[in-house]
């Protein structure tokens, strides 16, 4: 133990200032006097993470954590995150500490030292904030004087380029997002999945909604059917996921299906639910993040465009069907749970907000494969419950 790490004030202490479970705010959750506490731990390196894009790449980003902790098995992990990604870190076991990001969240880290900062976003917004915390070492992503983002190390140079060269990112890249990231970040890639983990209340929750809706015993098909508003061409049609519905009933009469999606959703899955033939169950849509973590935890079998939805799922190790348009299917890794398929349209990936062509790219998912690769899915978990 370091001796500065237990000043004493007169009658009181010593207190372990250095201790992963010491804040000086409260009593630690092990309730005793720090001299002598059999729970003392100092971590050998600091790191803080810095994560603020969307929720969907928070997701992602856990698969890192495996990663970091092989490479400092003594480490306190700090993760700065937007506060509507906070809810995606609960009871992770890699994480220490969840800074939802803000004035105070700034305030507070001036005083405070890292022996590493992994900055993972390309954005001048996580780049300031990276290089003005105090740190013996840092990765990933800045800003230089010029307001320009740069890579911090050669190591992250092959990602950094992936968003300059259009041609390498859309075509010649075959790398997944965790891969670029865990060799910009300078650890050894090992294909680690995420890290989403339900707490023993959160599956007691799931398990009594399996038996109130009825779905025990039955192989439950989810339907996320929509994605953030900044990108609408990730949504397939509601006429489109209607006609799914209905023939996935027709083959796989016994399968329970289920709408799910965020706020935004919650007119499109009623519409959804109107059009279809077949009576569906709809998830609530404004319970908050983690209690859709919780309702997609119900499926077995996810269909999904690329969004928060389908790195939700594959999280939660469902087996996935995930279809593409403007974005990139070969950056995600679907850990070999699953089936991508992608729109029939030369134009794509594109990563365009906005399209001129008669013929939109989610218009163009073929039907037929979407509903083959769906029924796969069904198939293989059936098995598996067998199993």
């Amino acid at each position: 133990m370091r001796r500065d790490a237990w000043p004493e004030a007169e009658g009181f202490g010593p207190y372990a200032v250095d201790c992963r479970w010491f804040t000086g705010y409260k009593p630690c959750p092990h309730k005793r006097p720090c001299a002598g506490c059999p729970h003392y731990d100092a971590p050998a390196v600091r790191i803080l993470l810095v994560n603020l894009d969307a929720l969907g790449d928070v997701v992602r980003t856990t698969a890192l954590l495996p990663a970091i902790k092989r490479a400092h098995p003594s480490s306190h992990i700090a993760w700065v995150t937007l506060k509507a990604a906070a809810p995606i870190l609960e009871n992770n076991p890699y994480v220490d500490e969840v800074l939802p990001y803000g004035p105070e969240t700034v305030l507070e880290l001036e005083p405070r030292e890292f022996d590493l900062v992994l900055n993972v976003d390309k954005s001048r917004r996580s780049g300031a904030l990276a290089q003005r915390v105090r740190a013996g070492e840092r990765r990933g992503f800045g800003v230089d004087r010029h307001g320009a983002i740069v890579p911090l190390a050669p190591a992250a140079d092959y990602q950094y380029w992936t968003g300059l060269d259009d041609d390498l990112k859309f075509h010649r890249n075959r790398k997944s997002e965790q891969e670029m990231l865990a060799r910009t970040m300078g650890f050894p890639f090992r294909r680690d999945r995420y890290v989403l983990e339900l707490s023993e209340a959160e599956r007691a929750f799931v398990a009594e909604r399996r038996r109130a809706w009825g779905l025990e015993g039955r192989v439950v098909l989810g339907l996320n059917t929509g994605c953030s508003e900044l990108y609408p061409y990730k949504k397939l049609p509601v006429a489109a996921q209607a006609a799914l519905i209905d023939a996935v009933a027709v083959q796989e009469p016994d399968v329970r299906i289920v709408l799910m999606g965020g706020p935004e959703d919650r007119e499109r899955n009623a519409a959804i639910a109107r059009a279809a033939r077949t009576a569906v169950l709809e998830t609530p849509c404004t319970e908050g993040l983690r209690r859709g973590i919780q309702y997609m935890d119900l499926a077995d079998v996810v269909v999904t465009g690329d969004s928060l939805g389908m790195h939700l799922a594959i999280g939660l190790g469902k087996w996935v069907v995930a279809w593409f348009g403007l974005t990139c299917e070969q950056e995600i890794d679907l850990f070999d749970r699953g089936e991508i398929v992608t729109a029939e349209v030369s134009c794509r990936p594109c990563w365009q907000r906005s399209c001129d062509r008669p013929v939109k790219c989610y218009e163009r998912v073929d039907p037929g494969e979407l509903l083959g690769a769906t029924v796969r899915g069904i198939a293989r978990t059936r098995e598996e419950k067998r199993t």
